[in-house]
């Protein structure tokens, strides 16, 4: 999912990074050798080979000409994929990533700077770097170091990195098989693998120190289908924050049949009439379009620059009273969920909209200083190469008062959206088109035939008001979602209740 609209990082007001904790008086750079930490933050600590005389002196550097707000992100990451083709293993690679990213805030300055290097002579020279980016004023004084602890909304029983391909390759044949199984007509199966476990590191000028071990894994089903000469493709996937024992036998039968259902029902669908009509967005992948068209005008650097349709909404009616949306990183083991952002800040369940109201953006540090309210916990950043910025983590409508039943009942004439691949948003206005793999023609009320490959026209906040009726059946998708934005691609989740948008431009056929 990418946004369409780059917006530079930097920008800030003086002590940005303070809105998770309250500082110190006078606090700004790190020491205290004698303060003790948890076991889980020296491990920490020893995994990247620094201790506190290190961290001292790096943040001492950085801070050297002065600092409104500083901050070291260590992180650790490695990586597993695992492709096989027609039962055969076709790929199969690891990676490990490792480095730390520097960062230096003095008024609306911001300087940036990172080394995969964690030697001392490396790390200083990357903050002396950043500090020649943004700099004013005397040096920072120091603090003491404070471990800060938090939630844990992704426990493990084992660590990816106790688990060997023996154990992977089982599952990958399982999930081979039961397409196969299921459908005579299959031609062609591929099934990738992937699973990953980052360890990250933040310490920033007051002291606050944050660790955290983040797992994730992905698998993923394409199937290929033939009737004749004529071949049709469709896929499913599942992800989340799990180990290996999430792999159960229903979950991978559950993937093989939705891509079987996807792919086998594109033989019967034709695409329908062009024009302006209803559309039913389906519950749960529909959220693509919650997402896109909707959910990056609310964060809050669009709207802190006034990019955003959404600048000059705060408290004003943007939906009908029955519609809220929430972006939540709290969701146990959910691709989205975070336990802490990459700025060290708590989770936390967001209401965007409520009861059709505009009720907050999704803030990190810089924007929630600028607007005097508290970070929502949506700092996040792809890498140590990154600058953190305001990002979605999980993005959902909440349920409404109808049933899917009558959502259909009421259409006249009109298509459900289903599956959803491709789209393009332009942010500041919110313009969006999606590209619709699967969805159904809707006549006389009643669900009548299959259809595919159709383009959905429109505007978010339009949409948003042209919102009719929601349904009791809201879902996420249990589908391995990354989200682009500035060229950093994040994971998240996403969903929505079955919700009728009383016009949307279709892209079908004319008749």
């Amino acid at each position: 999912m990418g946004s369409a609209l780059w917006v530079s990082s930097g920008a800030g007001l003086s002590g940005l990074l303070t809105g998770c904790t309250k500082p110190t008086p006078q606090a700004q750079a790190i020491v205290s050798p004698d303060v003790p930490m948890i076991p889980e933050t020296q491990q920490t600590f020893s995994w990247f080979s620094v201790d506190e005389a290190t961290i001292r002196k790096v943040m001492a550097e950085l801070t050297a000409r002065g600092a409104d707000a500083a901050d070291l992100y260590f992180q650790y990451s490695r990586s597993n994929s695992i492709t096989m083709e027609d039962g055969i293993i076709s790929r199969a690679a690891s990676s490990i990533d490792q480095g730390v990213g520097l960062r230096v805030v003095v008024g609306d300055q911001t300087g940036y700077a990172f080394t995969e290097d964690l030697s001392v002579e490396a790390m200083i020279a990357a903050a002396r770097t950043a500090s020649s980016i943004a700099h004013s004023g005397a040096a920072a004084a120091p603090v003491e170091l404070n471990t800060r602890k938090h939630a844990d909304y992704y426990p493990m029983q084992r660590s990816w990195v106790d688990v060997g391909i023996a154990e992977k390759l089982p599952i990958i044949q399982r999930l081979d098989g039961m397409a196969r199984k299921l459908e005579s007509a299959v031609d062609k199966v591929t099934v990738s693998w992937a699973d990953a476990e980052e360890t990250i590191l933040i310490v920033d000028m007051h002291g606050n120190v944050v660790t955290d071990s983040r797992p994730m894994t992905r698998l993923w089903c394409m199937v290929t289908a033939k009737k004749g000469d004529v071949s049709q493709s469709n896929s499913s996937n599942m992800a989340a924050r799990q180990g290996i024992d999430w792999y159960t036998d229903e979950r991978l039968q559950q993937v093989a049949q939705e891509a079987i259902d996807r792919t086998m029902i594109l033989f019967e669908a034709r695409r329908p009439p062009a024009g302006e009509l209803p559309v039913v967005l389906a519950a749960g992948a529909s959220g693509i379009l919650l997402h896109e068209a909707i959910g990056h005008g609310m964060e809050a650097d669009f709207n802190r620059k006034g990019t955003s349709i959404y600048a000059d909404m705060l408290g004003k009616e943007v939906a009908p009273d029955f519609v809220t949306i929430v972006d939540n990183g709290t969701q146990a083991h959910e691709r989205g969920a975070l336990n802490v952002d990459d700025e060290g800040c708590p989770c936390e369940r967001t209401v965007l909209v409520e009861n059709g109201r505009l009720a907050s953006y999704l803030h990190d540090s810089i924007s929630a200083r600028h607007y005097g309210v508290a970070p929502t916990g949506s700092g996040r950043r792809e890498s140590f190469r990154d600058i953190p910025m305001p990002r979605m983590r999980s993005t959902y409508m909440e349920n409404g008062p109808h049933t899917r039943d009558e959502i259909i009942a009421a259409v006249k004439n009109g298509i459900i959206a289903e599956t959803f691949t491709n789209g393009q948003v332009q942010i500041g206005a919110g313009d969006f088109t999606f590209y619709i793999k699967n969805g159904w023609l809707i006549e006389d009320g009643k669900i009548t035939a299959p259809i595919k490959d159709i383009n959905i026209i429109g505007n978010g906040p339009d949409a948003l008001r042209n919102v009719t009726m929601v349904a009791d059946d809201t879902k996420l998708d249990f589908g391995g979602w990354t989200c682009g934005k500035n060229g950093q691609s994040v994971p998240v989740s996403q969903g929505m209740p079955t919700t009728l948008v009383s016009k949307l431009v279709v892209g079908g056929e004319n008749v």
